[in-house]
């Protein structure tokens, strides 16, 4: 993320000018960008300005989709708004921390939450088992920890089959 040319903050205004040939890029934060936009008298601002003041409606948008500030990871003290600078995670709890904002995240980025890239060539119908089969267990620990028992029992036995299939597949050794 870059960084506002008048000030640390993070910039969230990209401006590019084209005068006589030559171009200048500008990045501002929100507040250095409403001084430069009011400095300006020329035509072109008042376009820019206008899709300022359109950015600045989406982001209070958002600020109001989004939840308030979450409290600091317990472990590492790190915040969501600090991991979105940074671009890392202070520690492990993190991703349980902030689960669903990251979900969240990586929904807006991907489309997916779940990874469906390419599948091995060596194994795959193994390899697609052995994911199945954690997929299963994760319900099944959740089934268990909502008390929903009936569904727990029907996850059991779907493992039960998959566990199965690996090990008539699975070469003898």
């Amino acid at each position: 993320m870059k960084k506002c040319e008048h000030c640390s903050k993070p910039a969230v205004l990209h401006i590019t000018e084209l005068q006589d040939g030559s171009v200048e890029a500008h990045h501002l934060c929100e507040s250095c960008a409403k001084e430069y936009l009011t400095q300006s008298s020329e035509p072109e601002s008042v376009e820019v300005e206008s899709s300022l003041s359109i950015d600045e409606s989406d982001d209070s948008e958002t600020a109001e989709a989004a939840p308030q500030e979450q409290p600091p990871c317990p472990n590492c003290g790190i915040t969501f708004k600090e991991f979105r600078s940074l671009g890392r995670l202070g520690c492990a709890h993190d991703y349980s921390h902030f689960r669903e904002e990251l979900t969240r995240l990586i929904e807006n980025i991907h489309s997916e939450v779940q990874h469906v890239g390419k599948v091995p060539k060596r194994q795959p119908d193994a390899s697609r088992q052995q994911f199945d089969l954690i997929r299963l267990k994760l319900q099944l620990k959740e089934a268990i920890d909502e008390e929903n028992y009936e569904k727990a029992a029907g996850l059991r036995d779907q493992i039960r089959q998959v566990e199965l299939e690996l090990r008539s597949s699975s070469p003898a050794t």
